[in-house]
């Protein structure tokens, strides 16, 4: 009975239930939550799933698959490509240091035999993905210099990973059956159709996602049923993965492309909806099984060398990228972050690890202790960070490069108005309270956007908005308005949660990218939301309009009461949301009542004079009195 799936279940998602608040309670990242959960439930803890924890494993890494597409999607194709050079200097100059330093160390000190030594390094030179784009996504760093080049590195060892598998069957030579191998299905035609089929795969992947998959979306579209697009949804990421799989490539890549394909689609955010809660739980599960995985009894039984191994290892890794990040000229506050962040071992290192088994390349108990080095890395990478945010951080960053070290130390003033986030959005806000003469607390997490800002005379503080002391130094609790502009919808969220909590005096006026966003705003009792689209879009199906032969009032004034009746809507819809059926049937009706207010308004008018302030009608009915 305990080895059913009910029970196996139950005891994955209550660990989960009960250790991710407790992590996030005291400060740490939901990644080490699972990681926690599962070690206490794994085999040498608890005991409550035996050996399933790597059972797990392959079906969790399907959530790794997800969030490279989810990843894809948000990206644009020619912005994707414009950084071709950058993912593949950074990313090579990473994979190609470490994996020489790791062999180097390894020969002269352990001497192994140079087969054994060259597939370890390879397989500690790769990073997690997953536990390093969640950590950045929670911490709302995607964004800046280091998480764009911790992605540009990531989207490297994903790749590199393809090549490493097809090395270490050469490095093994002839000591190996093919019976023995995981090949994929055209392992046995010649090279040159091999490379052929998988050139195909890639083409049909572009020319599919465009010509097959959006029109087939489409069709699915007009169901109006929200649970096929969802189906639709998984089917395409499975479908390619299982493409990729076949022609003997990363799942994980395949998923990416896809996603880039079908980045400009109009299904784009849909896509986003419908995956992401999927990809949250498998990778939640992936984690738990990384902790389960974890075989405490190898390292019970040699603990001094598994312990200083990880420790060199960590730490030879953690230079290596520093270096790399000199070489790119980051700053110091950036490099620190980006060398922590990436200082571990990856969930593909467990890959190629058992692929060496096989491969007879390396002794398996040996396999093993690199595995474990590798899970104890991975678990370590969020106290790292947080080491580098309480301890390191505060002492780097821009503030080593003014004159006066103190300027920006502490916020040394008192506004009534505080602004969190200063990109694109929130710059356009503060320039138009300075035109105005109302000065503004400005608060900003990018290191290198605050030195630029500075530099172009702007008065910006660094620091993190979602810190409870950093918006009691703003001066919150004296403050009348609080502007929540942060470009991570996430982290945006998140303060304008922490504002209502601890300051709820204090007006809010926040940022929201979509509806979505707008719920979760509702939910907190926010009243005034802006998202970010839809004012720009009314503007423009204002100028429609009037293009069209329509008067400038009667399209603005339409276009105002369209914002007005639209924002209404979103508060009858938040308390729908979590009920679709219940949520689409009362958008149609929205959709309907809305069309049928502005059709009753513009019919009012018609027989009005209904040209207000248009100096040309006005002109107009001047001339034809005259006559």
């Amino acid at each position: 009975m305990e080895d059913g799936f009910f029970f196996q279940a139950i005891i994955y998602l209550a660990a989960a239930v009960v250790c991710v608040p407790i992590a996030k309670k005291l400060g740490l990242s939901s990644v080490l939550g699972y990681l926690f959960a599962g070690i206490i439930i794994g085999p040498y803890v608890l005991g409550f799933i035996g050996q399933e924890g790597q059972d797990i494993m392959h079906f969790a890494e399907f959530g790794v698959v997800m969030m490279l597409f989810l990843i894809g999607l948000e990206l644009d194709p020619k912005k994707f490509w414009k950084m071709r050079r950058f993912i593949m200097g950074i990313g090579s100059l990473q994979v190609i240091i470490t994996t020489v330093v790791l062999f180097i160390a390894c020969s002269i000190v352990l001497r192994w035999e140079w087969r054994t030594t060259l597939t370890i390094s390879l397989a500690l030179s790769v990073s997690s993905t997953a536990i390093v784009l969640q950590t950045l996504k929670e911490k709302g760093l995607t964004q800046t210099s280091m998480g764009r080049s911790a992605f540009a590195v990531l989207l490297f060892q994903d790749i590199a990973v393809i090549p490493i598998l097809a090395l270490l069957p050469l490095m093994a030579g002839g000591s190996v059956s093919n019976e023995e191998l995981h090949q994929s299905l055209i392992s046995d035609f010649p090279g040159w159709i091999q490379t052929l089929i998988v050139f195909g795969s890639i083409v049909s992947i572009y020319f599919g996602g465009k010509y097959i998959i959006v029109p087939l979306l489409h069709i699915v579209a007009r169901t109006r049923l929200q649970e096929l697009f969802t189906a639709s949804a998984l089917l395409l990421v499975m479908g390619v993965s299982y493409l990729m799989q076949v022609v003997g490539l990363s799942p994980a890549l395949g998923a990416f492309m896809a996603g880039v394909v079908l980045a400009n689609s109009e299904f784009r955010h849909e896509l986003e909806g419908d995956i992401a809660p999927f990809k949250g739980l498998l990778l939640g599960l992936f984690f738990i099984g990384v902790g389960a995985s974890i075989n405490f009894s190898l390292i019970i039984a040699d603990p001094i060398f598994i312990i200083v191994f990880s420790t060199i290892f960590n730490g030879i890794k953690f230079f290596v990228l520093l270096v790399v990040g000199k070489i790119y000229k980051k700053s110091s506050d950036q490099n620190l972050l980006f060398a922590f962040a990436l200082s571990q071992a990856g969930e593909f290192g467990f890959v190629i690890l058992g692929f060496a088994i096989q491969l007879n390349l390396l002794p398996t108990i040996l396999a093993n202790q690199m595995m474990a080095v590798i899970a104890i890395s991975m678990m370590g990478t969020p106290f790292l960070l947080l080491i580098n945010e309480k301890w390191i951080d505060p002492f780097f960053g821009v503030k080593e490069k003014q004159k006066n070290k103190n300027k920006y130390d502490t916020i040394d003033e008192k506004n009534d108005v505080i602004i969190a986030g200063f990109g694109n959005f929130g710059s356009t806000i503060g320039r138009l309270l300075k035109t105005n003469g109302i000065p503004a607390t400005v608060l900003d997490m990018d290191s290198d956007r605050v030195d630029s800002l500075r530099k172009m005379g702007f008065k910006v503080y660094y620091g993190d908005a979602s810190r409870l002391e950093l918006l009691k130094a703003a001066g919150c609790e004296d403050a009348k308005l609080f502007i929540a502009a942060i470009d991570n919808p996430e982290v945006n969220l998140a303060v304008v949660e922490l504002i209502k909590k601890h300051f709820p005096h204090l007006k809010v006026l926040a940022r929201a990218r979509n509806r979505s966003d707008a719920f979760e705003l509702v939910d907190m009792g926010v009243k005034d939301f802006y998202r970010e689209n839809m004012y720009s879009a009314v503007h423009l199906g204002v100028d429609a309009l009037v293009e069209l032969g329509h008067r400038r009032y009667t399209a603005t004034r339409q276009g105002q009461r369209f914002i007005k009746y639209d924002e209404q809507s979103i508060f009858r819809l938040a308390k729908k949301r979590h009920d679709k059926k219940a949520f689409l049937m009362t958008s149609m009706e929205e959709i309907e009542l809305q069309e049928q207010l502005l059709r009753n308004d513009l019919y009012a008018q018609l027989g009005a004079n209904d040209h207000a302030w248009e100096s040309v009608d006005i002109k107009k009915e001047e001339e034809g009195e005259a006559l």
